[in-house]
């Protein structure tokens, strides 16, 4: 039986990720395959040097990219009559010599330490807390394994690429720096050049450099800008009156989220709710908002909930529908608003957190579109935008008691 017969990697892909130094740190544009790549990198080891009770992890940003991105790729590369597979821990044991892989996230940083661990791929470690990689430095300690650090290309200040310009210097020892760019995966086959090309046409250039040809900018390809995002930020929510809400629906998976702004549109209140009744949650708004000018998501299961939020007379409550098309609007409007110091952005608020995960994506289709990336939460983000909407449409002195 044939336990593992890998797929060829192209050259650019090979130099980056299948050397032998201990350390490997690539900076890569977007789909240019570090990803597969480390893939196949991690599974060679676990395979190779691997024995019973040996630990090779992939550790993800999220949960959900652990699972649907490194884990189920992992089994499918493998046959099923090799391995072990264990779906509520994710983890796959290797028949031939006990070896595991472990797909981990990178979300709560304490639990990573513990484990000895004998390779490790940090898969968007760009997207990743700092205080991911000294708990994952220390599982390799006793085995001195190897690891390979990936990640998009996200601005000049973030720890990976700190972290790569020393392994570029030779600073870092026993390390490799490399990129990889989506013009290198497009000469190799694995993406279209004309995509790129649409790209280049349609980003603005440092966007486009950073996204697709792996260029760090003082930016960032951040929509909503580092510097500019910094100067909006404030230490603790204003204590001045709120003035108009915003409201972003969800009762199970995602999180029902209300921002309060002030008069000058300053976070006033942050609430999150998940796993409630709609009658908890609706009350819970008709509580918080208090009459004041709202702008609820009408979406889906959002039409009937903000009809029963504008029964009695409360027609304080405005709905918004989205579509692809009104909901870049609202985060244009939004970067807009915060590039102009518009806005007061509460420091680490759940608003904050996920304005910071935001980036471009272009699709020949559906254009430049504002995304986060899969397993990420945009909740309180829209409703800081809808909040931001009503509070520059909203009507003069409405209050309804």
């Amino acid at each position: 039986m044939a336990v593992w017969d890998p797929p060829e990697l192209y050259p650019k892909q090979e130099d980056a990720i299948m050397h032998p130094y201990r350390w490997g740190f690539v900076e890569a544009g977007t789909k240019s395959g570090k990803t597969f790549a480390c893939l196949i990198w991690l599974i060679e080891l676990a395979l190779y040097i691997g024995g019973r009770g040996r630990n090779f992890w992939w550790v993800a940003p999220w949960y959900k990219q652990a699972k649907d991105i490194a884990f189920e790729r992992i089994i499918a590369s493998l046959p099923k009559e090799a391995i072990d597979v264990n779906k509520s821990d994710l983890t796959i044991t290797i028949k031939v010599n006990g070896a595991r892989i472990h797909c981990r996230s990178g979300e709560k940083p304490d639990t990573l330490y513990g484990d000895d661990v004998y390779a490790v791929v940090l898969d968007e470690a760009t997207r990743m807390r700092p205080e991911v990689w000294p708990a994952v430095r220390s599982t390799l300690t006793a085995t001195r394994g190897p690891a390979r650090i990936v990640g998009n290309m996200r601005g000049r200040q973030n720890w990976v690429h700190k972290l790569a310009l020393q392994a570029q210097a030779g600073t870092l020892q026993n390390a490799k720096y490399a990129t990889l760019t989506s013009v290198d995966a497009a000469d190799a086959g694995i993406l279209d050049k004309t995509e790129i090309e649409d790209a280049r046409a349609t980003l603005p250039a440092e966007v486009f450099d950073e996204l697709y040809m792996a260029i760090p900018t003082d930016k960032g390809s951040n929509p909503f800008g580092g510097k500019e995002l910094a100067a909006c930020l404030m230490p603790d929510f204003s204590t001045r009156p709120t003035m108009g809400w915003g409201w972003d629906l969800a009762r199970k998976v995602d999180w029902t989220i209300g921002v309060g702004l002030d008069g000058d549109n300053a976070m006033t209140r942050e609430v999150a709710m998940q796993h409630h009744s709609w009658r908890f949650i609706l009350s819970r708004i008709v509580s918080e908002t208090a009459g004041l000018p709202a702008l609820v998501d009408e979406t889906g299961i959002g039409d009937a909930q903000v009809e029963r939020l504008r029964e009695d007379g409360r027609r304080n409550f405005e709905g918004f529908i989205f579509t692809p098309q009104s909901r870049q609007q609202l985060l244009e409007d939004l970067a807009i608003g915060i590039h102009g110091a518009e806005l007061g952005v509460v420091e680490s608020s759940r608003a904050h957190n996920e304005l910071l995960e935001f980036g471009y994506e272009f699709t020949r289709t559906k254009g430049v579109r504002y995304t986060v990336p899969d397993g990420y939460h945009d909740d309180a983000a829209m409703a800081l935008a809808l909040a931001y909407r009503r509070m520059r449409t909203r009507p003069p002195a409405l209050r309804i008691l």
